[in-house]
């Protein structure tokens, strides 16, 4: 897997036709676009991303596919209650190629643990190295062993690894 291919790497995340899903930094919305279709009929998206070009692209897409179970968020996913999604609401967060671009990340692990039901989880995706000047510089890159760190201090319990492509680790932690 060259690199990461959201339809091979959903299924790790047992989405149901209902599940309620976060997209934290959702970007131009390779995620949050096949996640929508994962969990329909009942299911909803949100996709959370604080660059507001990023949300009018994805808006765009949505639009011209006919989507109509992602909600569009702009927000801030390193603020206690800055994703505006409601306490305990949703099943399963993403947090994919954003631990790398934050200095905040124990408070993305708490606005996750805030957004999730009981029993809810979180999978992180994001590098494993510098390649070929794609991603981040290496000073940047996020261990997996740190991620897992960082949700386990905030409360979270490491349920499984997965393959994410050959450039990327993948992580599912679920809420206490």
């Amino acid at each position: 897997m060259p690199f990461i291919e959201p339809a091979k790497i959903i299924p790790y995340f047992e989405l149901r036709p209902d599940s309620q899903v976060a997209d934290f930094g959702a970007g131009t919305g390779a995620y949050s676009l096949a996640m929508s279709r994962v969990v329909l009929p009942n299911g909803k998206v949100y996709a959370i991303e604080v660059q507001k070009d990023l949300l009018i692209t994805l808006k765009n897409q949505i639009q011209s596919s006919h989507i109509g179970n992602i909600d569009l968020l702009w927000g801030d996913v390193e603020n206690l209650g800055g994703t505006k999604v409601g306490d305990q609401s949703v099943d399963f967060v993403l947090i994919s190629n954003l631990l790398f671009q934050t200095k905040a990340g124990y408070q993305v692990a708490l606005e996750a643990k805030r957004v999730l039901r009981p029993g809810g989880r979180v999978g992180i995706i994001d590098w494993t190295e510098s390649f070929g000047g794609i991603g981040p510089t290496s000073d940047m890159i996020v261990p997996e062993s740190e991620a897992r760190k960082i949700f386990e201090g905030a409360g979270f319990v490491y349920d499984k690894s997965f393959p994410a492509g050959d450039h990327h680790y993948g992580l599912i932690l679920k809420k206490q």
